[in-house]
Formats: C-alpha cells, sequence, structure tokens
C-alpha cells in the first residue's frame, strides 16, 4: 500500500507539469469547439472521453465540415493508431501480474506527454503512476476545454495561435531529460525530426495523412533501434526485481 502510494505521488508530481500545458492547448480547442457548435458541457464530456489532441481537432473539422460519422470514425482510428503501439512499448515495461482491469484502466492513460514520462521510468512501470498522472492531466485538458468553449472568440488570434504551438514545445522538454540518461534516445529523436521534415517534403510521401505518416516513422526507427542498439533483457530482468 504504502508503495502504490509513493507511486500515486510521483505520477502526480510529473503529471503536474503536463496538465498546465494541456490545459492551455485545449484553451484553442476549445475555442474551436464553439465555433463547430458546441457548449461548454458538450465540449469537456468530448476531451475527457476522447483524450487526444489531433484526433479531437480533426474530429472538430470534420463536424464544422458537416462530414459523416463514416469519415469521423475513419480520421480517429487513422490519427490514433500510434497509440497501439505506444501501449505496446509500455506493456512491456509493467509486471506480468498486472491485471486486466489495471491495463485496460493504464491504456485510456496513454497520450504522447504520459508516454514519454512513463517510459522513461525503470520498470516495472505500476499501474498507480498512471493514476497519478491522469488525476491531473485529465481535468487540466477537460476544464481547458470548457474554459475554452465560455471564452469564445474574445482572444486575438495571436494569443490562440501561441497555445497551439504549447504542447508540442512540452513534448520537447519530456524528452530532454531522457536524452541526456541515454545518448540513444537522443539520436533517436533527431533521426525522427529529421525523417518527419523529409517525409513533409517528398512527393507522394507528403501526400498521405500526418497519422499514417507518424506510425511508418514510428514502426521504421523503432525497428531499426531494436536491430542496432538491442535492449538487455537481463538488465531489464534485474531492475525489475531490485
Amino acid at each position: 500500500m504504502k508503495k502504490n502510494s509513493k507511486q500515486l505521488l510521483e505520477g502526480i508530481r510529473d503529471g503536474l507539469p503536463i496538465a498546465l500545458g494541456y490545459f492551455a492547448v485545449s484553451f484553442s480547442l476549445g475555442i474551436q469547439a464553439r465555433d463547430a457548435g458546441m457548449n461548454v458541457v458538450q465540449a469537456a464530456a468530448m476531451s475527457f472521453s476522447n483524450f487526444t489532441s489531433a484526433g479531437e481537432f480533426a474530429a472538430l473539422t470534420i463536424i464544422s465540415s458537416g462530414g459523416s460519422f463514416i469519415s469521423l470514425a475513419l480520421s480517429q482510428l487513422i490519427i490514433n493508431l500510434r497509440y497501439i503501439l505506444m501501449s505496446f512499448a509500455l506493456s512491456q515495461r509493467i509486471a506480468p501480474e498486472t491485471s486486466t482491469i489495471h491495463r485496460m484502466a493504464m491504456s485510456f492513460g496513454i497520450t504522447d506527454e504520459i508516454f514519454g514520462v512513463s517510459v522513461g521510468r525503470k520498470p516495472p512501470l505500476s499501474p498507480f503512476y498512471t493514476y497519478g498522472a491522469l488525476l491531473l492531466t485529465l481535468p487540466g485538458w477537460a476544464g481547458g476545454t470548457a474554459a475554452g468553449v465560455a471564452a469564445g472568440s474574445i482572444l486575438p488570434d495571436n494569443i490562440v495561435n501561441a497555445l497551439n504551438i504549447a504542447l508540442y514545445s512540452m513534448f520537447i522538454a519530456v524528452f530532454i531529460p531522457a536524452s541526456r540518461d541515454d545518448r540513444h534516445v537522443g539520436i533517436a529523436v533527431i533521426i525522427s525530426m529529421a525523417a518527419s521534415w523529409l517525409f513533409s517534403l517528398l512527393p507522394v510521401i507528403k501526400d498521405i495523412s500526418q497519422g499514417t505518416r507518424v506510425i511508418i516513422l514510428t514502426v521504421c526507427i523503432s525497428l531499426l533501434f531494436a536491430i542496432i542498439f538491442p535492449v538487455d533483457e537481463n538488465k531489464n530482468t534485474e531492475e525489475a526485481s531490485s
């Protein structure tokens, strides 16, 4: 019980800066939700149940344009496929005896930023760490969306645009400590950024949706580093038992 409480508090600690970033970014999401015809309750419920930035921004674009439910569902499937890859990675870092209920609850809390702080921890990853992070990040994301709807279009455009890049800045900050501890992480980040930029310029490939490009890059770069720098399973086993 004491160990679970410690993990919960550590999750809350690491989730606080993420929650602040989420509030800022989802504020601009709320403004877009208001433009799409949503009220405060509807927008907050959307963010609380979906918990995905790119997916919700894409959904609001489709809703605003009067798109079909099928196009809405397909867009969410493609954009959010990367979370399956993140789930695979985190499933290798949790204790084998972790119950299905805990695994399902943890899967709901997988976002880019929570994945970033979770994957940097020594295994085994405790469900209570994820719960601690969710205690602040989920209300921060839904609360920011609700506040954005309530504020409407009061804020000037330059402030809204600044809020839109806050999430990316925070995501970079998540990986800086991990890059200092493991140079392979830093190399992977640099290669990922360069490849992403290259994919946005190459003919044919640049026309593929952003979500699909992210999946292709994630699989290819992860496979490359798994082959070149394989994980020492004996070392992970020793860390989990210590």
